[in-house]
């Protein structure tokens, strides 16, 4: 039942999203475990941790967000006695490193913020022992330290002078047989299987003491591993044995040292787990341009801005945007009553709100404004589609009426119902009183519900205004006939039957006909609601003029307002300082006459003193008529300014961007962002990629600075980090499910490509990627057109082209065996390969 309720409500789809968006097989499982809750706590929980994640991914940077794997399936063997092998111990390391930079970020920030996921955070374990005891023994690669252990150290020295001996001891047996004539003078130590071979005259094979192992097409020409050889190669070979059963060893003891840890880090590994679950559904609710709504504790169901996630992808790939939702349900009018024209969007707005509430109680962001309120439910039952069946003998309105049954068994003031196309699949008469009997039923138990209809008796029932039940009308353009998808609440909607009738084309005389079967009283009602909705839309035109024209002049009146009191201020200002001004003039004038009347008694009336006495108070004079001057040009600016700084100020915006189109722009520039970070952050081991080249999926076995290791199968090879990008561990096993079914390419110019094509590809002299590169083409080349086997040229020099081409090829699915080329046809400078 739940699946089938999640079926008709498009939440196994919303499901699907958030599990592809998972690294973590623990996430995947707790995807598909999650479940439905009646909890509001638990909802309000749930929601807290999906929201404080989905704000430190749009906004912070110090939290990890890859660095996500599996430890779980190798952690509870080894607390059942089990060992842990080299891959296992890169996988913890990983872990333990991501946990750390969590556990860092979450102690970094102060109290009250992610109040919820710092918490868990908190209750995690930290493991610093572990972390050292691993650094001990694995270099940053992922390998086995000499230094893990002094028996290990002393076996690789000792296999290292093996090696160097075995190489000058086989090269000395080489120039031993060119003296004496066994081998060609060009000849070289030929490597196969691991042996160190030495190619040799078969007419003179008796003369080299050792093994033959194998001989050229031609019999010309007899490898031979010499006698002294096949007892140092023995001596090296227990010298491995030793060193594996010495790593064994370590790795035992690791396990033993790491056993008393496992309870806590089986927890740590799901509060890991936990992460990255809670991120995935972040991930997806900034793809939705979700947030979180508010539980409402008086039963109401306020969905404002609402918009069908589903819905919302599909139109975006169109370039087309979807027209949001608003919807209002409270104990007082508990049912709405949705009717309108056919395809007018009445299923979408009844889906929408089901689809939202069962994702809200399932504990996931929705894409509505956050002023949005929504009460908690036991359940919600749907009637949704056709569930006629052969099988079970049910014709359209048997399954409806069986949809009832159930709802009428169950249904409560806790109850969500939604029910698409109420009443019809039988006769009109018989079916809408019954529907309407049942919807009374459903209204005296306080039931919640959506409802679409086309009857005319339901629109009526919720129009008499004394019962629980409210209309609402999907709006339809008359003029051009064409539906708007707008949800108008409070008014019955109009199915435009005899409208579309005449649009389509049909003969007047049938559409009047039909007009005249419906009767007067049908016609009359419909011609009344549309009078209805015309003068509710003028009256709302209206309204709204005239709460514009109130705004406008409650803001001119704040201006004005403000405009004078500055005045005012300015003024008062200005007096001050003018008051300030010419009392400090009158001073200075005063002591100016004192000193030149003492100035002229001094001189004793001097003529020459008197006349510069003058001519002094002449200039202050002078002077102050300056200031006085500049002073009143400088009031009269500063009231000029004052005066026409509103006049000039610019009209003011009266249209404004949307804030939920905002939210939307920075949330999708945030989501590029993080996607650009988690495609640039560095790899690390148990992570999933992509070899870019051929599309190949593998895992990340060692990590270094200028190279990664991926196993590809059960082949592992080394390349550069730029040759891959990351994936997630759903596109990983999606790829491997595809990879089990049986492929058949089909190429029409099969037959011209398999005559232009070359059983020998020459790379001398190219570097390394860039032979791969043609290495990639070529092996692809020949496994389509099912050739047995193909030669590469690559030369000896210091043979590392040979190595990487010959180690890269093995990873290819289809290969067989890579091997040297006979001495006689090039030996270790050309590469055979052969397919299946």
């Amino acid at each position: 039942m739940t699946r089938k309720l999640e079926g008709k409500l498009g939440f196994d789809r919303i499901r699907s999203m958030i599990e592809a968006r998972c690294s973590t097989d623990y996430a995947c499982n707790r995807v598909k475990e999650e479940s439905f809750s009646t909890k509001a706590d638990e909802i309000r929980r749930r929601l807290a941790l999906t929201d404080e994640m989905r704000l430190i991914l749009m906004f912070e940077e110090g939290f990890p967000t890859s660095g996500y794997v599996d430890c779980i399936p190798f952690l509870e063997p080894i607390g059942k006695n089990a060992s842990i092998d080299l891959l296992s111990m890169g996988k913890l390391r990983t872990t333990l490193d991501t946990l750390d930079k969590a556990q860092t970020f979450f102690k970094g920030i102060k109290d009250g913020v992610y109040p919820n996921l710092k918490r868990k955070a908190s209750r995690t374990a930290k493991f610093p022992e572990v972390r050292e005891r691993i650094d001990t023994i694995l270099d940053r690669f992922g390998e086995i330290k000499d230094t893990a252990s002094d028996e290990l150290y002393d076996i690789r020295r000792k296999i290292k002078d093996k090696e160097l001996g075995l190489s000058k001891r086989t090269n000395a047996i080489l120039r031993k047989a060119k003296e004496d004539g066994l081998a060609d003078a060009d000849a070289s130590v030929n490597i196969r299987d691991g042996r160190m071979l030495i190619p040799v005259s078969s007419a003179k094979k008796r003369l080299l003491p050792g093994y033959i192992y194998d001989e050229s097409a031609s019999g010309k020409t007899t490898f031979i591993e010499p006698a002294e050889i096949v007892a140092l190669m023995g001596e090296l070979s227990e010298l491995r044995f030793a060193e594996t059963r010495e790593i064994s060893r370590i790795l035992r003891d690791f396990s033993d040292f790491l056993r008393p840890f496992v309870p806590d880090l089986i927890a740590a590994a799901e509060f890991i787990g936990e992460l990255d679950f809670i991120m995935a559904k972040a991930y997806v609710a900034l793809d939705l341009v979700a947030g979180m709504p508010i539980i409402s504790e008086e039963g109401l169901l306020s969905l404002r801005k609402a918009r069908h996630p589903i819905l919302e992808r599909n139109l975006r790939k169109e370039h087309k945007q979807i027209v949001p939702l608003t919807i209002n349900l409270s104990p007082e009018k508990h049912i709405l009553m949705i009717s309108g024209p056919n395809a007018g969007g009445k299923s979408v707005c009844l889906k929408t709100v089901g689809l939202l509430q069962y994702m809200f109680q399932w504990g996931m962001l929705i894409p509505t404004s956050e002023t949005s309120e929504l009460p908690v439910f036991n359940r919600i039952m749907v009637s949704i589609g056709d569930d006629q069946s052969i099988d079970n003998d049910l014709s359209t309105y048997s399954s409806f009426l069986a949809d009832m049954k159930q709802t009428l068994e169950k249904a409560d003031d806790k109850t969500l119902i939604l029910i698409d196309e109420f009443g019809s699949g039988t006769e009109p008469a018989a079916g809408g009183a019954i529907a309407e009997s049942i919807l009374a039923e459903l209204d005296r138990r306080g039931t919640y519900g959506v409802i679409t209809t086309h009857y005319t008796n339901l629109k009526l029932y919720a129009s008499t205004g004394n019962n629980g039940v409210a209309n609402g009308a999907m709006l339809f353009d008359a003029q051009n006939m064409a539906p708007l998808f707008r949800l108008e609440e409070g008014l019955p909607g109009n199915s435009f039957a005899f409208e579309l009738a005449r649009k389509m084309g049909l003969p007047e005389e049938i559409v009047k006909d039909a007009e005249e079967k419906a009767g007067q009283e049908f016609v009359g009602i419909e011609r009344n609601l549309r009078k209805i909705v015309r003068s509710r839309k003028a009256l709302d035109e209206k309204l709204t003029r005239i709460r514009a024209t109130d705004k406008t002049l409650e803001n001119i009146t704040d201006r004005y307002q403000k405009e004078l009191q500055d005045i005012k201020e300015t003024r008062r200002r200005i007096i001050d300082e003018a008051k300030e001004e010419a009392q400090r003039i009158v001073k200075d004038a005063n002591a100016k006459v004192e000193n030149t009347i003492r100035t002229i008694k001094e001189s004793k009336a001097d003529r020459q003193a008197t006349k510069d006495a003058r001519q002094q108070l002449q200039g202050f004079l002078g002077a102050l008529e300056e200031n006085r001057r500049e002073r009143d040009r400088y009031l009269d600016d500063k009231l000029k300014t004052v005066q026409q700084r509103k006049d000039k100020a610019t009209e003011r915006k009266l249209r404004r961007a949307d804030p939920e189109e905002l939210k939307r722009l920075l949330e999708t520039q945030a989501e590029a962002a993080r996607i650009e970070a988690f495609r640039k952050a560095p790899l690390k081991v148990g992570e999933k990629v992509r070899v870019k080249s051929n599309g190949m999926m593998g895992e990340v076995t060692k990590v270094s600075a200028k190279s990664i290791t991926v196993i590809v199968g059960n082949i592992s090879t080394k390349m550069a980090p730029d040759r891959v990008e990351r994936v997630t561990s759903n596109e990983f096993r999606e790829a491997q499910r595809k990879a089990e079914k049986p492929r058949q390419v089909v190429d029409a110019s099969i037959a011209k490509r398999r005559a232009e094509f070359r059983t020998e590809l020459d790379v001398r002299g190219q570097r390394v990627n860039e032979a791969l590169d043609n290495v990639i083409k070529y092996v692809d080349d020949a496994l389509m057109l099912d050739v047995e086997s193909v030669r590469i040229l690559h030369g000896k020099g210091t043979g590392a082209l040979r190595e990487e081409i010959q180690k890269f090829v093995r990873t290819i699915p289809g290969v067989v065996s890579v091997s040297d080329e006979h001495i006689q046809f090039g030996g270790s400078g050309v590469s055979v390969v052969k397919f299946r």
